[in-house]
């Protein structure tokens, strides 16, 4: 998106960076060789919660220094730009930590406990004039930045429903991207594994939280008034889109009851990255790493793919949630 505005030149995801990794666990495990695989990144740093475990991290993945220290491992003046990989709940801390020390910072998702957190946080990185980006790694995969197109192109029409399956983030973020920050909803039903966002007009979010024990279809479906976005399975990190659109619709009742022709897109993982053991298509990670080499290029402190003020509302509506799930 940061290249389809003409925001960026896709020629500076070799811009270099060094990056420092707070956190040792599974999450900055295969985020290391992913960010890796961006032509300017080094990974110079890591930093856990005793010298020993960083110690550990850092000889598995060939980094140059460890930290048992946060605070150490942010004065070193051979990090840029952080990483943060710990649990939501120490998210606030340790960002704001990295921004006091006035490093740029790359977040995991969600980016705090609860919506006055996120507020803080970005707070602080525009008074230290660093970048914070909320790390919703599903906005930068290619299929997903092809449902955003279409989305913005009319394509489907009016939005009307948004149907998803996964969790709570993965799937608020799916409704926040179809209807966009400006429709906010007027009422919001959470239960212990449903979730229904009510908009105007008789629009809706329909999102299921299922069990990952299952076997759930983790699609996302995007209906309009003149056709209808499928992201494939697994929509949290897909490598295919489908888009139905029809000479009549409602196809079903004005067609015969003929299927919209199906226009499928795929957008294979990159080949570049090789992670041991990682969960389902995480090599995409890259596409994120990349997007914040070429913003900061091009001395832009946010992402379009997911920038502050949706990062702010999608904290908002995911607090609602929460709570109801509760």
């Amino acid at each position: 998106m940061d290249v389809r505005l003409g925001l960026t030149d896709p020629k500076d995801d070799a811009f270099p960076l060094r990056w420092g990794i707070i956190g040792a666990g599974q999450i900055s495990r295969q985020w290391v060789p992913a960010v890796r695989a961006c032509k300017g990144a080094t990974v110079s740093a890591v930093a856990a919660r005793s010298k020993e475990r960083a110690e550990d991290f850092a000889a598995q993945h060939d980094i140059e220094s460890a930290y048992g220290s946060y605070a150490e491992m942010l004065a070193s003046p051979d990090v840029d730009i952080v990483y943060i990989g710990t649990i939501h709940t120490l998210h606030k801390e340790h960002v704001l930590l990295a921004i006091e020390a006035g490093k740029h910072v790359l977040c995991e998702k969600p980016m705090g406990g609860i919506a006055d957190d996120a507020i803080e946080m970005y707070e602080a990185a525009a008074k230290q004039r660093v970048m914070l980006q909320h790390g919703l790694w599903t906005r930068f995969f290619p299929a997903v930045e092809h449902a955003r197109w279409a989305l913005e192109q009319g394509m489907i029409g009016d939005v009307v429903t948004v149907q998803a399956d996964f969790d709570p983030v993965y799937t608020i973020q799916a409704a926040v991207l179809a209807f966009g920050i400006e429709a906010r909803p007027e009422s919001i039903t959470a239960l212990a594994k449903h979730a229904v966002l009510e908009y105007a007009d008789n629009r809706s979010a329909v999102l299921s939280f299922i069990t990952f024990l299952s076997e759930f279809p983790e699609r996302t479906e995007i209906i309009g008034t003149k056709g209808r976005i499928t992201l494939e399975q697994p929509a949290h990190c897909p490598t295919a889109i489908t888009l139905r659109i029809p000479e009549k619709v409602p196809s079903r009742y004005l067609d015969a009851n003929t299927p919209a022709p199906a226009h499928r897109f795929e957008y294979p993982i990159p080949e570049n990255v090789s992670i041991p053991m990682a969960y389902p298509n995480q090599s995409g990670f890259l596409y994120q790493a990349e997007a914040v080499h070429r913003c900061l290029a091009a001395g832009l402190l946010e992402c379009p793919q997911f920038g502050k003020e949706e990062s702010l509302y999608f904290m908002d509506v995911l607090e609602v949630v929460r709570a109801g799930m509760a």
